[in-house]
């Protein structure tokens, strides 16, 4: 535990989709959150994804978790496909639909930290 104010500390490692990379990084630091970034790559469809690591206080774990939802969680969008598809591709005979898509989502890991030193 940090020796200064005794409180507990915790290490979240968020793994989120590179495309929500940016703007998740931007909310964590207007809320005055501060994250490393690691690059990575995973899951089932080999797509980029960021790591990141964010050094926190205990009490402010929720507020972090409560950034990462809103900016990297599942949600619900918007996008246009052909519904027919042959061996060379879409069927440009074939009008684009849209289709609700899930996209993003998040993992988070949550460590308990004996303590944060910067220098």
């Amino acid at each position: 535990m940090d020796k200064e104010t005794n409180k507990k500390k915790k290490m979240l490692l968020a793994v989120i989709q590179g495309d929500d990379y940016t703007a998740t990084v931007d909310e964590l630091n207007r809320n005055g959150f501060f994250a490393t970034v690691l690059s990575s790559t995973g899951g089932f469809l080999k797509k980029r994804s960021m790591t990141l690591m964010i050094g926190i206080d205990e009490e402010r774990t929720q507020d972090v978790l409560d950034i990462l939802k809103r900016c990297a969680g599942k949600r619900q969008q918007m996008t246009y496909s052909s519904m027919a598809m042959t061996a060379g591709g879409p069927n440009a005979a074939v009008p684009m639909m849209p289709v609700q898509m899930s996209v993003g989502g998040i993992v988070v890991f949550i460590l308990d930290l004996d303590d944060i030193q910067k220098y």
